[in-house]
């Protein structure tokens, strides 16, 4: 669970990366986390390579976890299931999932899942019907606000990966962290604008002349709500 572009996506992707390199592992990822119960269905047949006839969900109860059973049985590696903005998905469906993963009287796991989401989902979690799947959750990552030398370590970061580590000025970096108020989405859309304005009119390196002529500065409170 996190803040609103605090860096969710990238650890996402990051992790995703890394699983993918476990030999003999089963990798999915929902890309429509709203669907409803139908739809949640046909999207992990697809996902998982079977076929479900959607009229029949205990047919397709039975054949998610079958084949989650046998690829268990033969690498003794879960297979992942990553949903990001799992804050969206219908409460019935995220009943479904906890239903779905597990067997034996929740003795035995078939499904690693991931759940990603804002503050909506720990306040989701916490509704009657979906304390059982909250109790579930065996590790929580609680990603808060950036501190001032995780952004400057981010923005130096970008800059030498595009091939121009002196592309903005020192001082330039220290205000964009200073206003970026804790949060990276902030900062690189910040950092974008005056990129933008910076070719429009052929200037080789961002500063804080360009920061003036392109925010303004003096009323820092109407741009942290814009």
């Amino acid at each position: 669970m996190t803040f609103t572009g605090t860096g969710k996506s990238v650890v996402l992707r990051l992790l995703a990366e890394r699983l993918e390199r476990v030999r003999d592992i089963s990798l999915g990822a929902i890309t429509h986390p709203s669907s409803n119960l139908a739809d949640f269905y046909r999207e992990m047949g697809e996902l998982f390579g079977v076929e479900l006839r959607v009229h029949n969900r205990w047919g397709g109860f039975k054949a998610l976890r079958e084949r989650w059973l046998a690829h268990l049985d033969g690498t003794l590696l879960r297979p992942v299931l990553i949903i990001d903005e799992a804050q969206e998905m219908p409460p019935s469906v995220l009943s479904e999932l906890r239903l779905l993963s597990s067997t034996h009287f929740d003795s035995r796991t078939l499904l690693s899942v991931i759940l990603a989401g804002d503050a909506r989902l720990s306040a989701k979690l916490r509704r009657d019907e979906l304390v059982p799947l909250g109790s579930r959750i065996r590790i929580r990552l609680v990603m808060e606000y950036a501190a001032r030398d995780e952004l400057m370590a981010c923005l130096k970061h970008l800059q030498l990966s595009a091939g121009n580590p002196t592309l903005i000025t020192a001082e330039l970096m220290k205000t964009l962290c200073d206003h970026a108020v804790g949060n990276y989405r902030v900062l690189t859309t910040m950092a974008a604008e005056l990129l933008t304005a910076a070719a429009q009119h052929e200037i080789t390196q961002l500063d804080e002349k360009l920061f003036l002529s392109v925010f303004d500065a003096a009323s820092p409170k109407a741009r942290q709500s814009a």
